[in-house]
């Protein structure tokens, strides 16, 4: 038997057991992706384009913003994108000689919080990152970050140019973490990329989704689109001379799905949730989305 087939078999919640309400939400989900892997179009932020035109898309968006993206999170957020992802490794909470795969890996602060937790909480120097990521401009940040560290010195991280949708350098059940940040709302799949991270995942193996999602008391929901759409694209031209980039940043969080429903498809992929599945932080700002 094919071992990807096997280990959906294995982990997967039999479809028997499930309440009505949830088998019905699993077809409609089905229906919904079958139907959008049929359209020859997606989104591009608010605009339509060709879906093959994408990826292209997005690759030139974060070339411009490769130098100026770490400056610009800060900025952007005021600095919490920090909190936001020491609170997304504490979660983590790895295990001593943890293999992760960190994919839209970009300019390596997650790796670097990962090989950090390892080092100081666990006391482990066995521990390694695979950080993945589409874009060459982006990437080469992530390698100047950790060019002089003692994590390249061991060859504790290594970096591949890849895309989420296809990790075809990668053997089934390799990894004992997978980890996305700020990266699958640009992927003109979405359910592609969790189901590649189940492939690469080892049974019982974590899948973790840090994401912007959707806040939703009004008042706090008006005032975030109002920092979204007016103080974000100004602060992309005055700091990194560049308003549409920023722009589209915006809006490509906008047509991401809400927590609920990202949550279907991380569990439509074949992932086991906990509860709801997702951790809110800051009002909804963003969302951990986890999956075993």
């Amino acid at each position: 038997m094919n071992s990807t087939l096997y280990r959906r078999l294995a982990r997967a919640t039999p479809v028997s057991v499930r309440p009505f309400a949830q088998t019905r939400s699993f077809t409609l989900t089905t229906i919904l992706q079958q139907n959008n892997e049929h359209d020859s179009t997606t989104h591009f932020g608010f605009k339509t384009v060709p879906k093959d035109m994408k990826e292209t898309l997005v690759r030139n968006v974060f070339s411009k913003v490769a130098s100026n993206y770490d400056i610009m999170n800060d900025a952007m957020s005021m600095g919490v994108h920090r909190l936001w992802k020491d609170h997304f490794i504490r979660s983590m909470s790895p295990a001593r000689g943890a293999k992760l795969i960190d994919v839209a890996g970009g300019t390596g602060d997650i790796a670097q919080r990962f090989l950090e937790y390892q080092d100081k909480i666990n006391g482990d120097s066995t521990s390694s990152v695979h950080m993945v990521d589409i874009n060459p401009d982006m990437l080469r940040e992530g390698e100047q970050r950790f060019a002089s560290t003692k994590w390249h010195d061991d060859e504790r991280i290594g970096f591949t140019v890849g895309n989420a949708e296809n990790l075809e350098f990668v053997k089934d059940g390799e990894f004992d973490v997978y980890t996305i940040a700020f990266g699958i709302r640009n992927c003109t799949h979405p359910e592609r990329v969790v189901r590649e991270a189940y492939r690469v995942l080892k049974p019982g193996g974590r899948f973790m989704c840090l994401e912007f999602s959707r806040v939703s008391n009004p008042v706090l929901a008006s005032l975030y689109d109002m920092h979204s759409f007016y103080v974000i694209p100004k602060l992309g031209e005055l700091i990194a001379n560049d308003r549409q980039s920023y722009e589209y940043l915006v809006e490509s969080i906008r047509k991401f799905p809400a927590q609920n429903e990202f949550a279907q498809i991380i569990r439509d992929e074949g992932f086991t949730t906990i509860g709801k599945g997702y951790e809110n932080l800051t009002f909804g700002t963003v969302a951990i989305h986890t999956g075993y």
